[in-house]
């Protein structure tokens, strides 16, 4: 798989966070061309300087995913760099911490259009191009994608939003040699739960509540490179993901009661 990644040409959104800069750096270190996409300047600036340093090539697209617009333009520049594009990550990704009587429908609005249609503008952008190369896309989602997650209930939909936009993409590109492939860690050690807002829009400042350990960015890196590799449509990178996964097919209401027993401590008002 490392000679096939050689040349090819990687955009990855995001990439200025934890999981973000990893991806970047995995398929660097196989090769791949990397354009790596931020709403942070500076720090994509940082991200694609240490990853020249290593000799692969990069290129900062600093932009918003939510504007139609600036994901054409990230293609656009990515082929006139590179002159293809091969895979597709969408990483980028925002949180909340509120119960929904408590949150501003702003706050659900922005989660949607990062998580959701941030993913869906930049993938439609993208598409032909990925097509042409029979190339592959991944959609970073959530145990919250195919569960519920008290407190968080923007960012859930956001993330179920992706099952239902990937697998259905999936059907209409798999037969084009496209691969699809949908990631559901847990918990991860990256700034998106420490960047989570309240309902108001406001930072959070409690930690977050976890259930088993979190996993470092650079493992789930690999176990996503792994997939993309072996053409898996869904991963579970880690042993919460996986119980989580069972559960809740198995046994949803014992799933529910246990998620809102652990989870719902975060919040005083919860009945």
């Amino acid at each position: 798989m490392t000679r096939e990644l050689k040349g090819r040409v990687i955009l990855v959104t995001g990439a200025a966070g934890g999981l973000g800069a990893a991806l970047c750096r995995r398929y660097a270190a196989a090769g791949a061309r990397i354009a790596a996409m931020d709403l942070d300047a500076a720090r994509l600036d940082d991200i694609t300087a240490q990853l020249r340093a290593t000799g692969a090539e990069a290129l900062a697209l600093p932009g918003d995913i939510t504007d139609p617009t600036a994901c054409k333009a990230a293609v656009t520049a990515t082929l006139a760099q590179f002159g293809a594009l091969d895979g597709l990550i969408n990483n980028a990704g925002i949180s909340h911490r509120s119960l929904l009587v408590d949150t501003d429908p702003e706050v659900i609005a922005r989660v949607m259009a990062v998580n959701f249609f941030g993913a869906a503008n930049l993938t439609q952008a993208a598409l032909p191009h990925i097509v042409a190369r029979q190339g592959f896309i991944v959609a970073i989602s959530s145990v919250a994608g195919f569960s519920p997650l008290t407190g968080r209930t923007g960012y859930a939909a956001s993330k179920h939003a992706l099952h239902g936009f990937f697998d259905s993409l999936r059907s209409e590109v798999e037969g084009a040699g496209v691969g699809v492939t949908l990631v559901c860690p847990s918990f991860i050690r990256t700034g998106i739960g420490a960047a989570a807002t309240d309902g108001s829009g406001a930072p959070v400042s409690s930690p977050r509540i976890t259930t088993g350990g979190e996993s470092s960015p650079e493992e789930i890196a690999q176990r996503i490179f792994e997939a993309v590799a072996a053409g898996q449509t869904l991963l579970l990178p880690d042993a919460t993901a996986r119980k989580a996964w069972w559960l809740s097919r198995l046994a949803p209401g014992l799933y529910a009661r246990i998620m809102k027993k652990r989870v719902g401590r975060e919040f005083a008002g919860l009945p």
